[in-house]
């Protein structure tokens, strides 16, 4: 890590350079303070970024903090996780949520409630409550949010494609199945060959809040993981929208119009397919400039679309809980209020606009150069290795601050951001999602595994209608009847609070 006093120096200058932010003060900077070591576990999509590449470097610089990130891919983060809370092995500051993995560890005392000292961090204590809101447990705040829209999720599609089939973005699940089985069979990319996926699943296809099957079936009317009606509660599976969903995924699956699998393949693997201009059509929470940039690498004629998630009565989709996990500090790994309070001035100054800029757009002349009223990204790919995985693991509310220079953006990427701006009128919020349930805490995991796997089992054919009811079935008797009654009576009690 950086420790020379010139090199120190010249980094804070260059973390100040980018935006017309003021000198930094004893009280940011403070010079002759010890440097903070911060060991951070956190999420990996995609490439690792170089290591101690600058803009590292400049967030270093900037909060006087020698950060050591342990990069896990996601797709094993909560195992991993899960290991580092038994064993006691956790790093001063971790990425949880406030799912059944981590609900135990955080209702047990294990990591710092913060909540009261929020007030002494004015960038920390600023957002809107609704964003702590949903990332308390039992009225506790245990983390700072890694702020998210609170609706995402678009489709995205291959607009080539399409128009040399003469398709158009689906509506209903019966148009779902005609998009798909066109562009699998109908050779859209005109080389001759059945060499193409109308989608491509991976295996959290049905997990949490990026679930596939969840956005297709709030779109066809369907609750977002629970429906809650006169104070009963039902789980979405328990819905005839979502089953219609499933049995359209059984029936692409049938009919190998999507990878068969699915089941073994994770977010990585997926995105290369898309990116190399085998698949045609994806839900997906993130930006589709993104696959347009990696796309015409294979396909330089390849062009990618975007358009609303909409169903049958127009434009609905599940809202999110406005975050992507949460910053937590181990009790283990810190023990004093004083270094808790050091981790969270860390965490203060990364919401200053300097280090927003660095975190949301990169450094300056590097990754994105001043025109005007707008900044300019110089080198996309550049800035996807060494930018996004930043931006992806440490709070940051991009250009929603006023004081961040918006960056010129190609019009796919401006079309997708006005479509995520329009959700807020149409997002579908989940009832339970800040509501306590006992049988969730100890069980919700076990539970969630059993009824997910039935639903996977399902679509693959093992099982049968009678045996996906005979499923859902033991998901009652396991739990599942005792939670919805746990989640009625808490939601009696909030509507009566």
């Amino acid at each position: 890590m950086i420790k020379g006093s010139a090199v120190l120096l010249a980094l804070m200058l260059l973390a100040c350079s980018i935006t017309s932010c003021a000198p930094f003060s004893a009280d940011e900077a403070e010079p002759g303070a010890e440097t903070l070591y911060l060991p951070i576990g956190a999420s990996l999509v995609g490439e690792l970024p170089p290591s101690n590449n600058e803009v590292e470097q400049a967030i270093e610089a900037y909060t006087n903090t020698d950060m050591q990130i342990q990069w896990i891919p996601l797709s094993a983060y909560d195992d991993k996780v899960r290991l580092m809370i038994a064993s006691g092995e956790l790093p001063k500051l971790i990425k949880l949520s406030n799912s059944p993995t981590y609900l135990a560890s955080l209702k047990a005392g294990q990591f710092w409630e913060i909540g009261p000292m929020l007030q002494d961090y004015p960038n920390l204590a600023a957002p809107d409550p609704r964003y702590y809101d949903h990332i308390a447990v039992g009225g506790k705040i245990y983390g700072i949010p890694l702020f998210r829209d609170l609706g995402r999720a678009v489709i995205q599609y291959r607009k080539d494609w399409f128009d040399r089939l003469g398709l158009s973005v689906p509506v209903t699940l019966e148009d779902w199945y005609r998009v798909i089985r066109a562009l699998a069979l109908e050779d859209p990319d005109g080389n001759g060959k059945h060499d193409t996926y109308g989608m491509v699943l991976e295996k959290r296809y049905n997990q949490d809040a990026s679930s596939l099957l969840t956005r297709i079936s709030v779109s066809q009317g369907g609750p977002n993981k629970w429906k809650v009606e006169a104070g009963r509660f039902t789980p979405e599976f328990m819905t005839e929208p979502f089953f219609e969903t499933m049995k359209l995924f059984r029936r692409l699956y049938e009919e190998q119009l999507i990878n068969l699998d699915f089941t073994l393949v994770d977010t990585i693997e997926t995105s290369k397919i898309y990116d190399s201009g085998r698949a045609g059509i994806v839900v997906n929470g993130g930006n589709a400039q993104t696959w347009q940039d990696k796309l015409v690498k294979s396909v330089p004629n390849g062009t990618v679309d975007v358009a609303p998630l909409t169903g049958p009565s127009g434009v609905r989709l599940p809202g999110e809980p406005g975050n992507a996990g949460f910053l937590a500090i181990p009790k283990d790994a810190v023990q004093a209020e004083s270094e808790v309070r050091r981790i969270l001035k860390f965490l203060d100054m990364l919401l200053a606009p300097p280090m927003q800029t660095v975190i949301s757009h990169g450094i300056e002349n590097r990754h994105w150069a001043a025109k005007g009223e707008y900044s300019e990204v110089l080198n996309r790919t550049l800035s996807l290795k060494e930018v996004k995985p930043y931006r992806d693991i440490l709070p940051n509310f991009g250009e929603d601050l006023a004081d961040i220079q918006p960056v010129r953006q190609p019009d796919l990427f401006l079309k997708n951001q006005r479509i995520g701006a329009m959700y807020r009128s149409y997002l579908v919020m989940n009832p339970a999602l800040t509501l306590d349930s006992y049988t969730n805490e100890e069980r919700g995991k076990e539970l969630d595994i059993l009824i997910t796997d039935a639903q996977t089992r399902y679509i693959m054919g093992h099982l049968d209608e009678a045996g996906w009811q005979a499923e859902v079935e033991k998901w009652r008797q396991a739990g599942g009847d005792r939670m919805i009654a746990e989640y009625e009576e808490a939601y009696r009690k909030d509507i009566h609070s």
